[in-house]
């Protein structure tokens, strides 16, 4: 009986002696982390890597209990700074250069994986019933699978923490174990003590662009917006089109901020994709949307049923198309955030 128990205590310490930590151990510590937290503000770098292309972004993310939240997204190649609201009132993505948001009533970020946001990545470990764990020289590493519904390529992630459970680095992948989203985090505070007071819409408006009432001399909106802006040479194509579908016609419009270009395309999948210079509203605009926030790959859009709407590199950019699935809409975006202005395309005859 002795060497019974003394052989029980032996397999109980290779378990869970020598540093080993069991997974449902580390899925404990990271749920009380995140549980326990009133407030907390994360500070790092987010990287998109879409086939040849990286696109990277300074990120602030603010959260309090209660479902406040704030993610301040600024793209280090063009400085194109955006950020994602949720308050009491709905969620919001402001543009503070243009002057304009749009407003969602919407379940994000709890309706799909986010890969810099705790609450997300902590469901995304306890929906999957086979999350894994990995214990390397310096971290732990759990895998999960993630849910992002506009993007089945991207399949699972993995989270990194150091051996006191600190929270590093996000990677998400897709079948073939290639990073496509990177989160590397520089600091979290979890006890930030934040308030309802930091998550005030009218904070985030570019005060810089205010109503004639109280701006005077050149530089105030309305003088901005009344200004044309300079004309597109030509449309901007999309790379990608689904297939047996053509370009059949492509209208330039003259507005009062710049050329408006439709472009309509026809065939197995109709859509129409409407291009114009981004002007800044003299007032502050809020857009209604049914739908939900999207990170493209430079730029947060709004999606809603059977249309895109997103700005990039001072554009802004309508798709919609009824023969479109999210997908379609999603791979036809990110084809036009890869490429310069083209200066010819053929038109179906």
């Amino acid at each position: 009986m002795k060497k019974i128990g003394i052989l029980s205590l032996l397999v109980l310490l290779l378990t869970f002696g020598c540093g080993k930590v069991d997974v449902n151990k580390v899925k404990s510590d990271f749920e009380d982390s995140v549980t326990k937290s009133k407030s907390y503000v994360l500070n790092g770098t987010m990287e998109i890597m879409n086939n040849e292309d990286t696109f990277v972004y300074t990120v602030e993310a603010s959260f309090l209990k209660d479902d406040y939240y704030k993610v301040r997204l600024v793209n280090q190649t063009n400085n194109h700074e955006q950020i994602i609201l949720k308050n009491t009132d709905g969620v919001y993505v402001v543009t503070p250069s243009l002057n304009k948001s749009f407003k969602f009533q919407s379940e994000w970020p709890s309706n799909s994986s986010q890969s810099y946001l705790l609450a997300p990545l902590l469901n995304d470990v306890k929906s999957d019933a086979e999350t894994t764990l990995e214990e390397q020289e310096n971290n732990y590493v759990l895998k999960a699978k993630v849910n992002y519904p506009n993007n089945s390529e991207l399949v699972y992630e993995r989270i990194y923490f150091d051996k006191n459970m600190n929270l590093e680095k996000v990677e998400v992948c897709n079948q073939d174990d290639i990073v496509k989203i990177k989160v590397d985090i520089q600091s979290l505070d979890l006890k930030a003590g934040l308030d309802k007071d930091d998550f005030v819409l009218d904070d985030l408006i570019n005060k810089d662009c205010c109503s004639t009432d109280s701006c005077e001399g050149e530089n105030t909106c309305e003088n901005k917006t009344e200004t044309k802006t300079s004309s597109l040479e030509d449309a901007i194509y999309p790379l990608y089109i689904p297939s047996e579908t053509y370009l059949t016609s492509k209208e330039v419009l003259d507005t009062d901020t710049g050329d408006r270009v439709i472009l309509t395309y026809s065939g197995n999948k109709n859509f129409v994709l409407v291009e114009e210079v981004a002007s800044v509203s003299s007032e502050f605009e809020v857009i209604p949307v049914y739908g939900d926030p999207l990170l493209l790959n430079d730029s947060v859009a709004a999606l809603q049923a059977n249309s895109i709407h997103w700005t990039s590199n001072n554009m802004e950019y309508y798709l919609t198309g009824n023969d479109l699935s999210d997908e379609e809409l999603l791979s036809i975006a990110t084809s036009l955030t890869n490429v310069d202005i083209v200066t010819s395309a053929q038109v179906e005859k």
